[in-house]
């Protein structure tokens, strides 16, 4: 037997209005079809503001802003209502106290079992803590697209799981040189190399990201125009608040400009190694040379003086074997000497009128086009001995320091005329080549003028020069017996002027005429070579007077009444050396001729210029040398 049904309980029309006055969260009241309230509930005084009391009867706009209710948004509301049922909105709403609060509405028709119309039962929610919440996130956002497309040193853009361009910032544009709509929704591999496409790096680098949480590289990326650039790129990949993967964050930054620097100061390093390796390798070949020469000095010299001395065949025969070997060991240290320059100089005979106009054409391709290159070149030039090579080295270096002088529009001017040098320079005397290269640019200091020849010295950036180019310039010119000049003016310009000695004119020094039973104070540390040089000289027919050291020398100077000429070695102990000696002689007898002698060929190349007598010598090289000086 069916036990009977329990009867479901019947909830009276007073239980509906409690459970509506309980709810506080939402407000919930009546309208009549015309919009005025015909009830109110807890949640509604709470929210709106008003007491029961003070809104039964009023019309529902008045909780509209007034640009609402002018623009009829509370008429439509009922009209959309009654035609379709229902009406959901959100937007501003007033309280009382006229404050305005974030509201989601909706508006339900509610009839009776008939169908008949009754009224709107409206439901209100206070929104406004979560709308701020919104907004805040959207100009959060917001400001975020906007830091990220202002950002122009660095191309940030987003890709989609697949690798297709979803977002693109300024500093993409700029860097990459596609606009967005050109790019967005391509595969980011355009921007690879072929060989990177190859080799499959794009799909690799989104797999790293994935797999590592990070993938990080520098390569070689194109631009729009194909041109190649050096790239640190980072991809990261995208997840959502759930964790699933939507896709991956690349930015990339142009470094062309550090790998070129790098580049650069790599460079500069090795040519500091090389400099400083060379620096090393010419002090000890310029010592064993130095010796060595003086012990071939010897030998030959010795050896003219027995073929001198004696008509005897077999003695002449074994004495020119005796020369032979010590030519060819001269030709040795040479050699090793000019391994330790790296830059031994060709010299020969040319027309420097010929030679400085082919020139020209090689130093206009040095300069761009904004700066202007003129050359004002004399037609009868002497003829001069040096390198030409080295000499069109000189002026190509001359005229790119002149041209990085100058910022902007500018000129540079290349002149070269005949001039007669008495001593204002270097003490050099004669007939003389001049060589200028002139520039509007910046000038020098005379601070930085001073110093502007010393090997490593520099004002440019780093990695712009080695600071070697002006003291190649001054050794070259004093190696070829002239000398250089320069003259600045901040703000207004600079002027390096060359001289290069005319042939049959120029002597380095003044000199005295050719005449016999002169006395010669000869300077000599090795005393065998001592012993040779003078009876060669005493065999030409001079007095010698032998000294050992520079300091023995000048006291020789101070208790002889007539000296005709010094002819001194330059490398000596005691610490002073043939050129001081020469420098102090120079100031005591200005007039007196000076010889300096020496294994090392670029030993005399600051300060005054002095003739100079290569080492090993012989009786001929001797017996010229002193000849051009008494």
């Amino acid at each position: 037997m069916t036990a009977p049904q329990k009867p479901s309980p019947q909830l009276s029309p007073r239980h509906y209005e409690l459970l509506i006055n309980a709810v506080v969260d939402y407000a919930i009241y009546m309208l009549a079809p015309d919009g005025h309230i015909i009830s109110w509930n807890a949640g509604a005084e709470r929210i709106k503001g008003y007491s029961r009391d003070e809104i039964l009867g009023q019309h529902f706009s008045l909780f509209f802003t007034e640009a609402d209710r002018l623009a009829g948004k509370p008429q439509r509301a009922i009209a959309t209502a009654l035609a379709k049922g229902r009406f959901q909105d959100e937007g501003w709403r007033l309280r009382k106290d006229g404050k305005r609060f974030w509201a989601l509405t909706v508006l339900d028709v509610v009839r009776d079992e008939q169908g008949a119309l009754l009224g709107l039962v409206k439901i209100t929610r206070d929104m406004t803590e979560q709308y701020q919440a919104q907004q805040l996130r959207l100009e959060s956002e917001r400001s975020f697209r906007l830091l990220v497309d202002a950002v122009t040193d660095y191309a940030i853009y987003m890709l989609d799981t697949e690798g297709r361009i979803s977002s693109w910032n300024s500093g993409a544009e700029r860097i990459k040189g596609y606009t967005g709509s050109e790019v967005i929704g391509t595969h980011f591999s355009r921007f690879f190399t072929p060989d990177d496409l190859a080799a499959d790096v794009p799909a690799r680098a989104l797999r790293a990201a994935l797999e590592e949480g990070r993938f990080a590289a520098e390569g070689w990326r194109l631009r729009k125009n194909g041109e190649p650039f050096w790239a640190s790129v980072v991809v990261d990949p995208i997840r959502d608040e759930n964790g699933r993967h939507i896709g991956f964050a690349k930015v990339t930054r142009d470094i062309t400009e550090r790998l070129e620097a790098e580049r650069k100061l790599e460079e500069a390093r090795n040519q500091l190694l090389q400099s400083q390796k060379l620096e090393a390798l010419g002090q000890l070949t310029g010592g064993l040379a130095h010796d060595f020469n003086n012990l071939l000095t010897i030998i030959r010299g010795a050896a003219e003086l027995a073929l001198r001395s004696t008509a005897e065949p077999r003695v002449q025969r074994q004495t020119k074997i005796i020369t032979d070997a010590a030519d060819r060991g001269a030709a040795i240290t040479r050699q090793l000497l000019t391994f330790a320059r790296r830059q031994p100089l060709q010299a020969r005979v040319i027309s420097p009128s010929e030679t400085l106009r082919q020139t020209v054409t090689l130093l206009e391709q040095s300069v761009p086009r904004d700066v202007c290159l003129t050359a004002d070149i004399a037609d009868d030039l002497p003829e001069i001995e040096i390198d030409p090579q080295q000499l069109e080295l000189a002026l190509l270096n001359l005229t790119i320091n002149a041209r990085d002088a100058i910022h902007g529009t500018g000129t540079i001017h290349l002149r070269a005329w005949c001039c007669e040098l008495a001593g204002e320079l270097d003490n050099l005397h004669g007939p003389f080549v001049a060589i200028a290269i002139e520039d509007d640019g910046e000038g020098i200091s005379a601070e930085v003028c001073s110093r502007i020849f010393e090997p490593f010295f520099t004002t440019k950036r780093f990695g712009e020069g080695t600071g070697l180019g002006l003291s190649q310039v001054h050794g070259f010119i004093k190696q070829s017996r002239g000398g250089i000049r320069v003259d600045s003016t901040p703000g207004e310009g600079t002027t390096f002027t060359l001289y290069l000695p005319a042939l049959g004119g120029g002597s380095g020094t003044g000199g005295r005429g050719p005449g016999s039973n002169k006395r010669i104070l000869l300077v000599e540390d090795d005393q065998n070579l001592s012993e040779v040089a003078a009876a060669m000289l005493e065999m030409m027919g001079f007095e010698v007077l032998q000294t050992h050291s520079a300091s023995e020398a000048l006291a020789e100077l101070s208790r002889v009444i007539r000296v005709d000429l010094l002819f001194s070695d330059v490398i000596m102990p005691g610490g002073i050396s043939g050129l001081e000696l020469a420098n102090r002689v120079r100031e005591r007898l200005p007039e007196l001729p000076v010889l300096l002698t020496t294994g090392f060929s670029d030993a005399v190349q600051d300060g005054v210029s002095y003739p100079l007598l290569q080492k090993p010598y012989t009786y001929d090289d001797l017996a010229d040398a002193v000849k051009a000086l008494t």
